[in-house]
């Protein structure tokens, strides 16, 4: 886990900063940006593959999550610069934490939180979470690494507490298009980010065939 404390501290440091520094998101998309290129840059070519997907992908997702859909808002109502890059670190840290965690472990993540998502659902706090973790389920069921989903709910769970607490972003009360109620952040938020995950993988696996021999 040569990369973790760096991706961990890059991300830590980069939210408190957006929040509490005078012109602390151009720090932050500066600084997010400039890690990001020199990983990109030390990666060998899957690496790099997956990393500008994760970015492409992401960058579309936030558009469509915050700007279109309106789940959630920035605390300058834009998307951020350092959201896109910002993922794929996340993703990297995700890919260096999940070989080291055990299968069982892994398997568990779910049961831990479905009674949790039905508990949020049956009292009216959360319903846009049933969706959500369906979503976790069908990835970890269909997807091609489910250890690697179990581990992005946890982190994406964890980051999205840490950006609600410091103010970063907020999601709304209810959801825009149907109406359901949600927290803030959602439990099973971590959901997006396993999508986003196998989106990354599955272009990965496209372009390896789509290459010449």
């Amino acid at each position: 886990m040569k990369r973790a404390p760096l991706l961990v501290a890059t991300i830590g440091v980069g939210l408190l900063v957006d929040q509490f520094v005078p012109h602390g998101q151009i720090a932050t998309d500066i600084g997010v940006w400039i890690v990001y290129l020199a990983l990109l840059r030390a990666a060998d070519s899957t690496g790099r593959r997956q990393l500008i997907a994760c970015l492409l992908i992401s960058a579309l997702g936030e558009c469509f999550l915050s700007l279109l859909w309106g789940l959630y808002d920035y605390r300058l109502g834009n998307v951020p610069l350092f959201v896109p890059p910002g993922h794929a670190l996340l993703f990297l840290l995700g890919t260096e934490v999940a070989p080291r965690v055990p299968d069982r472990l892994a398997r568990w993540v779910p049961f831990a939180a479905a009674p949790l998502v039905l508990a949020l659902a049956i009292t009216g706090a959360d319903r846009l979470g049933v969706g959500l973790f369906a979503l976790l389920l069908l990835c970890m069921r269909f997807g091609p690494q489910p250890k690697l989903y179990a581990v992005m709910f946890v982190l994406a769970l964890l980051l999205e507490l840490a950006g609600t607490g410091l103010g970063n972003w907020a999601w709304r009360a209810s959801d825009p298009w149907f109406g359901l109620a949600t927290t803030n952040p959602p439990l099973a938020a971590g959901a997006f980010y396993c999508v986003l995950d196998l989106l990354v993988l599955g272009t990965q696996r496209l372009s390896a065939r789509t290459r010449p021999a």
